[in-house]
């Protein structure tokens, strides 16, 4: 009624009229479209068993060996041949087999080791008559190691020691094992000699030896002897001046 007279008072044509109030009622409907398409839907929620309300609920242990043994079957596929043998000789790698890396004692027992070693014929050789030598060295270390053995049966063997004349140990008992002395040079010539005390009980009286100096282990030289009784095996040691170039020369 209100809006009646506000559009008689102010002359207002009724298509007007009509057309304002037509829009007015679409603007109504709009809003109200929207609002109903805004409202939330419930959902309705489902049931759900408590897990912690079932009694029955078993865990069993994580097998560890087993899936260690399938991880290292299956890293073991994928290793070619080539790896697998690259990672073998990294493991069997090893700072002892390096000769570099010894000590000078343990390298001193593998080179004596090499030097006694004989021939099987050499153990047939018959007994020498006649005085036998071993050559003359030279040398700048005023002391040297002599080690000696049987390389036959350990059956009695005897020598005596000699150097420039002189007995310097009267009896040595020859064995398998390195029987070893040292010796304390003179400058200049220095004659060592061993004589043949015996023959032992399945003759002729054997043994192998080697001389070492023994400032720097470097090895003079390595011989063996079968002589009979009375026989002598002999070298010749010089003792250079410092100033002289050239350990372990021979002549």
């Amino acid at each position: 009624m209100v809006f009646g007279l506000f559009l008689t008072y102010y002359q207002i044509p009724m298509k007007i009229y009509l057309l304002t109030f037509f829009l007015f009622c679409s603007i109504i409907g709009v809003n109200a479209q929207i609002d109903s398409e805004n409202r939330s839907i419930a959902i309705p929620a489902e049931n759900v068993d408590d897990p912690l309300e079932d009694d029955e609920i078993i865990i069993q242990p994580v097998k560890k060996n087993d899936e260690k043994t399938e991880k290292e079957d299956d890293v073991k596929e994928t290793l070619s041949k080539e790896e697998q043998m690259s990672i073998a000789k990294r493991k069997e790698f090893s700072m002892v087999h390096d000769d570099k890396l010894r000590n000078p004692a343990e390298l001193f027992g593998k080179q004596l080791k090499n030097a006694l070693q004989l021939r099987e014929d050499e153990y047939r050789e018959e007994g020498r008559k006649v005085n036998q030598f071993f050559g003359k060295y030279l040398t700048k270390s005023k002391y040297q190691d002599v080690s000696l053995r049987d390389f036959g049966a350990e059956d009695g063997d005897l020598v005596r020691i000699w150097v420039n004349g002189t007995v310097v140990n009267s009896r040595v008992a020859l064995a398998n094992a390195n029987k070893k002395f040292t010796l304390t040079l003179e400058p200049g010539e220095n004659v060592v000699e061993f004589e043949a005390l015996n023959q032992g009980t399945s003759g002729p009286n054997t043994a192998a030896f080697a001389v070492f100096e023994k400032t720097t282990g470097n090895m003079l030289l390595n011989s063996k002897w079968n002589l009979l009784t009375g026989v002598r095996g002999t070298f010749t040691v010089v003792l250079l001046p410092q100033d002289l170039p050239e350990e372990g020369d021979k002549e």
